[in-house]
């Protein structure tokens, strides 16, 4: 039995064609130059809308940032867009999920995520040494990572180290492939769908809403990477 000898089905499927398999879902087979534009803004809404949805893995990346002697706060940018922030800065962070301290020496101490009220309760958070918690507040177009204890002088040069949600990339030309492994191709061209039809087609916009939460449901359960997980009992010794 002869088969393709290819797995590059995703990587050929650009934004052109997922718009024309989402019309031709909801029976709209003739459309022009403006359809194609709104198609393409319902896509990267969308995308937006999946950053709700939890955490996708292959958004997930990571960095280290130089420590400055006595600086506190670090900031990422959600947009690539601004125009006026420093060109080494990251950009397209959504959130941070864990951090570590490097030191010059490539030894990692992992460091606690702390919320904006434990932060708060810090009475002096200038005070310098190995950082050992992280506070992170996320803005309109901005991250930023408030370090404690505040890097000091023995620091400096060293790295914080951290894995951060970037966001999904925008569609952009017809003729890019999405950003999105092909594990969501499918619910991609079904949310597509269930967004033009309420452009375009209302009467199918329930039945395009039950076939995307479908297959976004299963592609949202597969995504990650499954691990071992150990439960053990506590011990407890009592008195005799």
């Amino acid at each position: 039995m002869a088969t393709s000898g290819t797995t590059t089905f995703e990587s050929s499927f650009y934004i052109d064609d997922i718009i024309t398999e989402a019309y031709e879902r909801i029976g709209r087979f003739d459309y022009s130059g403006n359809d194609i534009k709104t198609a393409r803004r319902s896509l990267n809404i969308m995308f937006q809308e999946w950053a709700n949805r939890g955490l996708h893995y292959w958004e997930v990346k990571n960095n280290s940032i130089t420590l400055v002697n006595g600086q506190t706060e670090y900031t990422m940018f959600r947009s690539t867009a601004d125009g006026t922030s420093d060109p080494t800065s990251v950009y397209g962070v959504d959130d941070v999920l864990e951090a570590v301290y490097r030191n010059s020496s490539g030894v990692d101490f992992p460091l606690t995520k702390i919320n904006r009220s434990a932060y708060q309760g810090l009475s002096n958070k200038t005070q310098t040494g190995v950082p050992t918690q992280y506070f992170v507040q996320r803005f309109i177009d901005k991250i930023t990572i408030n370090l404690y204890l505040t890097p000091g002088a023995t620091e400096a040069g060293n790295f914080l180290n951290y894995y951060y949600v970037s966001r999904i990339q925008d569609a952009g030309s017809y003729t890019n492939e999405a950003d999105v492994p092909y594990r969501f191709v499918p619910c991609m061209v079904s949310g597509l769908a269930y967004y033009l039809s309420q452009k375009f087609n209302p009467q199918l916009v329930q039945q395009m809403k039950l076939l995307y939460e479908d297959e976004l449901k299963r592609a949202l359960e597969e995504d990650g990477s499954a691990s071992s997980s150990f439960i053990t009992p506590k011990t407890y010794y009592p008195n005799v």
